[in-house]
């Protein structure tokens, strides 16, 4: 399902919180089997949610990026691991604007309109064992990556890979059909458990010239400052994921300490939703999440300035929205992790049975927020804090 008109942001949300309250009421059971997610992706399909920042006049739903966060946060509270995917999809149909040509971005931008396609990426700059080798007119592809996101569900694939001939790092883009593409289910970890993450292999996939996106050069002199904006997005993708994980948590927590949850024998109130301390948790953890929302939604608001002003974004307009985001990945990533941990504080004892999968949500937010330290976005907050210094110009780091 594709849109031909740009709807208003509303009916965005309003669609997200109806595929995210239908992924709410089998999340624990999904996350038990562990399945490859494709019937999750057909929902998000359906409801017209992957060809939404497709402009409408090739065939999209011409929402923005302002949207786009939101609707992540949303699918996330109701399972983290589609938000996750979705959330990649989105910044991964985004390489072509950010590497590409013009032409290359229309081209890309109307097939995937009319195909509704799932974009999925092999992009770990800590595996950097794909190979891109000059073949006849064009190019084939070989090599392997792990933790590539949604690789296994995807119906195109965005990869990092090194030139053969040059060294130099390009991103390519692969047709998975191809026989050469091996997707293999060996995501296995305890949290995100249905985000594909797992490894991806090419045997001599054949690459044309024309789906060589773009360099990946860390050279300061090669990059552009709107290019390094995909650092940012990305980490704000984290962002709202991270926060909607957070708020799918508290709200599954007070709808069982409504409905499930015993008052303390000690506590003197005749329902667990008069307990005072009760009280306090929730009004403790609201505080946090919604504190952590306006950090987000101010973010977004810096990231899509950056993007609306495209090839004109100088080098401290960049460094600013960095940092703006870098603030939000901190905040975003102690609150939800204080926040999954600690709505059991609140449900009692009888809620870790395992049928109510309360511990997914902190098993979620705790898998990906390894994904880099955030020390080292603290450092980069406080380096610009006393230094007036921005984080470097950075690629997928």
């Amino acid at each position: 399902m594709t849109g031909t008109a740009t709807r208003p942001h509303a009916d965005w949300i309003a669609t997200a919180r109806a595929v995210a309250a239908d992924l709410a009421q089998d999340a624990a059971a999904r996350d038990k089997a562990n399945k490859p997610p494709f019937d999750e992706i057909e929902r998000l399909r359906a409801a017209g949610l992957l060809t939404l920042l497709v402009p409408a006049e090739r065939g999209g739903g011409g929402a923005d990026w302002r949207t786009a966060y939101a609707v992540i946060r949303e699918i996330a509270a109701g399972d983290g691991s589609i938000g996750q995917l979705l959330g990649y999809h989105y910044l991964l149909s985004w390489n072509p604007r950010f590497f590409g040509r013009p032409a290359t971005v229309e081209r890309l931008e109307r097939a995937a309109a009319g195909g509704a396609w799932l974009w999925g990426g092999a992009f770990n700059p800590r595996d950097p064992d794909v190979t891109l080798t000059p073949d006849g007119a064009g190019f084939r592809l070989d090599g392997r990556k792990s933790f590539a996101t949604g690789a296994r569900v995807a119906d195109r694939l965005v990869v990092g890979a090194a030139r053969a001939d040059t060294g130099e790092p390009v991103v390519v883009f692969v047709d998975p059909a191809h026989p050469g593409v091996v997707r293999n289910d060996d995501w296995d970890n305890f949290g995100q458990r249905l985000s594909a993450s797992g490894s991806v292999e090419f045997h001599a996939v054949p690459v044309a010239a024309e789906d060589i996106l773009g360099s990946l050069s860390q050279d300061e002199e090669a990059l552009s400052p709107f290019a390094t904006l995909v650092t940012p997005a990305i980490q704000l993708v984290f962002v709202h994921f991270y926060l909607g994980i957070a708020e799918g948590a508290l709200a599954a927590a007070a709808e069982y300490t409504r409905t499930a949850t015993r008052p303390w024998l000690l506590s003197g109130v005749e329902s667990a939703t008069e307990d005072p301390y009760t009280l306090a948790t929730y009004g403790e953890l609201a505080v946090s999440a919604r504190s952590v929302r306006v950090l987000a939604d101010h973010a977004a608001e810096a990231v899509q300035r950056g993007l609306d002003r495209g090839p004109d974004l100088t080098a401290d307009e960049r460094g600013e929205i960095a940092v703006t985001v870098a603030t939000a990945k901190v905040a975003s990533t102690q609150a939800a992790l204080d926040i999954t941990a600690r709505v059991l504080e609140a449900t009692g004892a009888r809620s870790t049975a395992s049928a109510y999968g309360f511990d997914r949500f902190w098993r979620n937010v705790r898998t990906h927020t390894l994904h880099d330290p955030v020390a080292y976005k603290l450092r980069e907050v406080g380096d610009h804090f006393l230094n007036g210094t921005h984080p470097p110009f950075t690629l997928y780091t």
